[in-house]
């Protein structure tokens, strides 16, 4: 007989974790599989204490929503593993909607979705249905190439064989998101459910803004290319259009000094943008986040490559250094009067800000990088 293991994390949920564990066998019953439901907990009421008393498998977890569900799909041993909160929110019994798409071989990854199913009133913020879950869903969607309507329902199965394939590592909220990435990444077939979603007993554990932006970050590690370099190169490229072209107009203090200073801020900008999407994809190369193993940046971030870094941010430095003693000299040879040299005051300022970036950048992703198989 297969067997079903359900993953639930519990946090003070003694009100509401007898009424799912009831609710999971009874879907072992309907979909006649062998069942185990286990519970990480990290309460300090009676809820590992229920749990137990109804013949779940209870283990102890860290905080955080990752690091619960690493802890209990770890310790899973079903053939298929579902997850979901132990708060009642998401009706279990409607797991068997999910299962049959996995006994028939239809999916290999079963995902509930809220905002096509029912949400009773008071269920779910109106900032969160209308705005935060749609927005991030949509950018997962656009990024990763995949099509489901709400990517941050917790409800959710898998075969054994998909949990193989996904390889997790997040141990907060961004869990919600890596798991749909890596499906996606490694082409399991994904279903989406339609489900009820209820009123919680307990107030709510979610911090919107900063649950949010974790999940936004861990898609632009994901997505350097998208989040940061073409942006980052794109108002480089306007920052040096407009210096240049400012430069060889002329008289740019008279005419077009606002434009000159704005494309200096822009290469400066620009410049900052390109080189955190830098350690971004440092960091995900050396945390092994990326699947192409053939990466050209893997390439780029060679020792030799970072030392070529240093060599060309010292001779920005240098070269700005160099004209800002101009500079001083001609203010000098004048008799310290008015100071003229804007334009070359305003280079000097962006070359100097520029080369030290590249200097502080090389110098971090050297740190970065040291001992790993990338520092050659």
């Amino acid at each position: 007989m297969p067997k079903l293991s359900v993953v639930m994390p519990s946090m003070n949920e003694e009100k509401t974790i007898g009424i799912c564990i009831t609710k999971a066998k009874k879907v072992f019953e309907k979909c006649n599989l062998e069942g185990e439901i286990i519970v990480v907990d990290n309460s300090s009421d009676m809820t590992p204490e229920i749990a137990a008393s109804m013949g779940a498998r209870v283990i102890s977890g860290k905080e955080g929503y990752g690091n619960a569900y690493m802890a209990g799909l770890s310790s899973t041993t079903g053939d298929y593993i579902a997850i979901a909160d132990s708060d009642n929110t998401y009706d279990l019994e409607e797991l068997t909607g999910f299962m049959k798409y996995l006994i028939n071989g239809e999916a290999d990854f079963v995902i509930g979705s809220r905002l096509r199913g029912n949400i009773q009133k008071g269920a779910m913020p109106w900032l969160h249905q209308y705005i935060g879950n749609p927005l991030l869903t949509r950018m997962l969607n656009l990024l990763f190439k995949t099509d489901i309507s709400d990517a941050h329902c917790g409800m959710r199965a898998f075969t054994r064989e998909a949990l193989d394939k996904m390889k997790l590592k997040t141990h907060g909220m961004e869990f919600a998101s890596e798991m749909v990435i890596e499906a996606s990444y490694n082409d399991l077939r994904i279903k989406e459910v339609p489900i009820s979603y209820h009123v919680r007993y307990a107030p709510s554990k979610l911090r919107s803004l900063q649950d949010g932006w974790r999940h936004v970050r861990f898609m632009m590690l994901y997505q350097p290319l998208k989040f940061m370099f073409v942006p980052g190169f794109l108002v480089f490229l306007v920052g040096f259009l407009l210096t240049a072209l400012s430069l060889l107009q002329g008289n740019v203090v008279e005419t077009r000094l606002h434009s000159f200073i704005l494309g200096g801020m822009l290469l400066i900008v620009g410049g900052q943008i390109l080189a955190t999407g830098s350690y971004m994809k440092a960091y995900g190369l050396i945390h092994g986040i990326y699947h192409k193993k053939n990466d050209v940046f893997r390439k780029m971030l060679s020792y030799h490559s970072l030392e070529k870094e240093l060599f060309i941010g010292s001779g920005l430095l240098i070269l700005s250094f160099i004209l800002g003693l101009w500079i001083v000299y001609t203010w000098a040879s004048t008799g310290y009067g008015s100071l003229s040299e804007v334009e070359i005051a305003i280079v000097v300022m962006v070359l100097a800000a520029l080369g030290l970036q590249m200097i502080f950048g090389s110098i971090f992703l050297s740190v970065m990088l040291l001992g790993t198989d990338i520092d050659r």
